[in-house]
């Protein structure tokens, strides 16, 4: 149990009691590195400081035979950081670790059918699609890809492609065909496993005029297998294979530590998707420390983030297989009929969701029903202080905000069970992650704005991008700009009680006469307001030296912008964020245009303000809303006219 208390700038919103801590697993295996009587930032600090011994440690602690290091030989330094080799001679399976803990995935769908699969049941089915996929010539380092909502056989999918050596890649159905070959049809996979369908928002989409265009696409398809979603009959293509079949020989099949696991992609708003290759060791120990340590999931536990197969909180969510876990899969929308309704019917224990869904919920006036939660995470954009305070009220439980991203598949900063929650912050930085920001000379800063770095490398950062045989893309996209750190992107402050607050993506950073602010501070005043959806702010330099900051508001439903509402958001800019980043004007719109994963298009749409492209700015078939987006080139070119 927590407490949970109204937020101040001193007192955490939830307090763990010192008994709740002493039974978690991550005490046990504090206990068991002789970190037992160590308080939090003790253990962290020997988890950055000697991160040879840490991840060994977490390696035996785990089950994997002892005796192997992690980083052999010299002690690791910052100049390792794009170049650590991890446990050399190791072999491993994601798919052997993930069938062996036991788990099992409850099947949901907006309709409220309900399907559950029993170790067994998923164990069997992986099997037979091994099977299916070794008598089609899938051997190891061939990629297989998939297309299709979030449902068990994507799981299961990964996991038979994984079990025998090849390659998996995989997005979401509600990306248009011309997306998913970007994406996929880089890889030159020989088989795709696909659905017919699925349903969202109380509608059934037919999928398989795409699935056309996406096979006409991808020439070096050998086969097509269709889980039926809809009960529709897909030319050119076999069913998903019966139980029965079972591969021969060693299965699954020993890979080394690094070998390829799956291939995850960028946004691609900006230019073609850059597949980030994640290798099956680093995965796993990444996972297994996020899930079963930071988050405290075990085999007691329904675990349920609301995602999809285009993004990597799917991969983390399917991990929860790691920690045997019941893992929940739903296709549809998050009101058909509204995830909290979904966790309690299904006494979920952990649920993730986002900042957007929170503030939705809170807006429409609703009571969320705690039923069996004991944390909720939140991820994809940043929590504000009065979202986070609302839902530990409403819910009694601790809010856990994390960050991370796609290029680790996993989190750079958390929450656990040792540390208290505060409104507005990131509890902590996560174990193993020398996490540090840089200010304006390189240096590291506490307490003030800072370029998050990483000094000491990660077991899961990429093995390598796909298509870039000598390193160059992967170097320059990390390691360039500040050497030896990984820089990722995000704009930070870390506390001098160690906690973090997230200020958005430093390249979007509002720079207004050399005072910078990130946009996430603003939007936590404005998406505050009861009359505002959405927002989305920009700072545009020009040639001249001019600077443009306009903020673009969605209305909420049944609300207008009037002039006293803009004068209002003034005033709370001004007050709450910074009297310098007051906007020069507000303009409503319809809608703000995402990504896929539901990253606002800051840096898009300032290219677009200063006069860029509109083909080149941005791949549209990587956006949530072609027509948000037209609203936006429409803006931009008034504006041109003047």
């Amino acid at each position: 149990m927590t407490d949970t208390q109204s937020t101040t700038e001193t007192e955490p919103v939830a307090q763990w009691t010192p008994g709740d801590v002493s039974g978690t697993r991550l005490a046990d295996f504090a206990r068991s590195v002789g970190h037992g009587d160590d308080s939090w930032s003790d253990l962290l600090r020997w988890s950055i400081e000697d991160i040879d011994g840490f991840w060994t440690a977490i390696w035996e602690y785990f089950g994997f035979p002892a005796g192997t290091r992690a980083l052999p030989g010299e002690p690791p330094t910052e100049a390792m950081v794009d170049s650590a080799r991890w446990f050399p001679g190791a072999t491993v399976n994601y798919a052997a670790s993930a069938l062996n803990a036991g788990g099992s995935i409850v099947a949901l769908d907006e309709d409220g059918s309900r399907r559950v699969l029993s170790a067994d049941d998923i164990r069997e089915s992986v099997a037979a699609l091994a099977a299916r996929l070794l008598d089609l010539g899938v051997g190891p380092g061939d990629r297989v890809v998939g297309y299709l909502p979030n449902i068990p056989e994507a799981a299961i999918a990964l996991l038979a492609t994984a079990s025998i050596g090849a390659i998996w890649a995989g997005c979401g159905q509600d990306y248009a065909p011309a997306a998913a070959i970007d994406r996929l049809g880089q890889l030159e996979p020989v088989v795709l496993i696909a659905a017919d369908g699925y349903r969202y928002g109380g509608k059934q989409h037919d999928k398989r005029s795409d699935l056309g265009v996406l096979r006409a696409g991808i020439p070096s398809l050998r086969a097509t297998i269709v889980a039926s979603r809809l009960g529709l009959e897909v030319d050119g293509a076999e069913s998903w294979p019966a139980p029965g079949a079972q591969p021969a020989g060693e299965w699954p099949v020993p890979v080394p530590f690094d070998y390829p696991l799956w291939v995850v992609f960028s946004s691609g708003t900006t230019g073609k998707p850059k597949g980030i290759v994640h290798g099956h060791g680093g995965v796993i120990l990444e996972h297994l420390k996020s899930l079963a340590l930071q988050s405290d999931l075990s085999a007691d536990d329904v675990f349920f983030w609301y995602t999809s197969p285009s993004w990597m909180m799917w991969n983390y969510q399917v991990s929860g297989l790691l920690v045997g876990a019941r893992i929940i899969t739903f296709d549809g929308s998050p009101a058909h009929p509204g995830l909290f309704d979904l966790a309690e019917s299904e006494g979920v224990t952990f649920l993730g969701t986002s900042p957007g869904y929170v503030l939705s919920v809170r807006k429409a006036g609703a009571t969320p029903n705690p039923g069996a939660l004991r944390s909720i995470g939140v991820t994809g954009a940043t929590l504000p202080p009065d979202s986070c305070a609302w839902l530990g009220e409403q819910l009694g439980v601790p809010v856990a905000s994390l960050s991370g991203g796609t290029d680790v598949v996993s989190g750079f900063v958390g929450w656990t069970p040792w540390v208290p929650v505060w409104a507005g912050e990131i509890s902590t930085a996560l174990l193993g992650v020398d996490l540090r920001a840089l200010g304006p000379n390189g240096t590291p800063v506490i307490g003030e704005v800072g370029e998050l770095v990483i000094a000491k490398p990660m077991p899961s950062m990429p093995v390598h991008f796909w298509n870039d045989p000598d390193g160059a893309r992967y170097r320059a996209a990390y390691f360039d700009d500040y050497p030896g750190y990984w820089r990722h992107g995000d704009w930070v402050t870390i506390t001098d009680r160690g906690s973090v607050i997230m200020h958005g993506r430093s390249d979007s950073t509002l720079n207004r006469n050399g005072i910078r602010m990130g946009s996430a501070d603003i939007y936590q005043v404005v998406e505050a307001f009861e009359e505002i959806a959405e927002a989305l702010v920009l700072g545009i330099e020009d040639d001249a030296g001019g600077y443009w900051m306009p903020l673009f508001v969605v209305p909420a439903e049944g609300q207008e912008i009037t002039e006293d509402l803009i004068d209002r958001l003034a005033a709370a800019i001004r007050v709450q964020a910074s009297p310098r980043h007051v906007p020069d004007e507000v303009i409503v719109v319809s809608a703000i245009p995402h990504t896929r994963t539901g990253k606002k298009l800051e840096v898009p749409l300032k290219r677009l303000f200063q006069g860029g492209d509109q083909a080149t700015v941005v791949d549209r078939t990587a956006i949530d809303s072609t027509e948000a987006f037209d609203e936006f080139v429409a803006i931009g070119e008034r504006r041109r006219r003047g």
